[in-house]
């Protein structure tokens, strides 16, 4: 079954070309595209796609801005914002928006084919020259252990919650500790109510702070 992905970036050479590019893939196939965010929303509620890939800059409604629309309009679709720029604010606000992955541009075909397959598997894609800047809150320095709001968790709970900071999936979470995906996604669950965090993302850059 291939992944059904919308293109959103308002340069039609750009935006042709990552289509093109990821229909040589026999995985994926790219069901719409649009200029701007707002046009984005039009093709999403037409089309349903599994997966959003969309620039960050655009006019009329930029990816930022479409992030959001989206988690509101069709919670659980995963969008990766696309970017020229190594931004540690634009990351930032990406990803509190709901983004579920950030990569730049340059990123090899393979790195974008395996984002995609990650983040409709529940996982968190960030690129690696742009992570640090991501998970920065006005200093370099980690919380103090004394009052980590991670003692609430259990042991079961923490171990999942270390790989949930990686980026990890549900389904890679059970193959590394050997557990039922369902009992993963329970634990889960219990770490976005204890830890109070609205959703995985911004759950797992929560947790990166005390466990990256």
């Amino acid at each position: 079954m291939s992944l059904r992905v919308v293109v959103v970036d308002d340069q039609q050479l750009m935006r042709r070309g990552l289509s093109l590019l990821l229909e040589t893939e026999p995985l994926v196939e790219v069901v719409g595209e649009a200029g701007h965010g707002r046009e984005a929303l039009a093709v999403v509620d037409r089309v349903a796609p599994d997966v959003v890939l969309t620039d960050a800059q655009m006019p009329v409604m930029d990816g930022i801005e479409l992030v959001g629309a989206l988690a509101d309009a069709h919670p659980g679709l995963p969008v990766i914002v696309l970017t020229t720029f190594d931004d540690g604010d634009l990351v930032r606000r990406a990803l509190a928006a709901g983004a579920a992955g950030f990569l730049l541009k340059d990123s090899s075909t393979t790195d974008l084919l395996d984002a995609l397959q990650a983040v409709v598997d529940g996982g968190l894609v960030l690129d690696p020259r742009v992570a640090r800047a991501a998970v920065r809150r006005g200093g370099s320095e980690r919380p103090p252990r004394e009052v980590s709001p991670l003692a609430v968790l259990t042991r079961a709970e923490l171990t999942v919650a270390t790989l949930v900071a990686t980026g990890a999936s549900n389904a890679e979470i059970a193959a590394q500790l050997v557990l039922a995906e369902g009992t993963v996604k329970n634990h889960v669950s219990a770490l976005l109510h204890k830890l109070d965090q609205p959703d995985r993302t911004r759950l797992a850059l929560h947790l990166h702070r005390y466990l990256g």
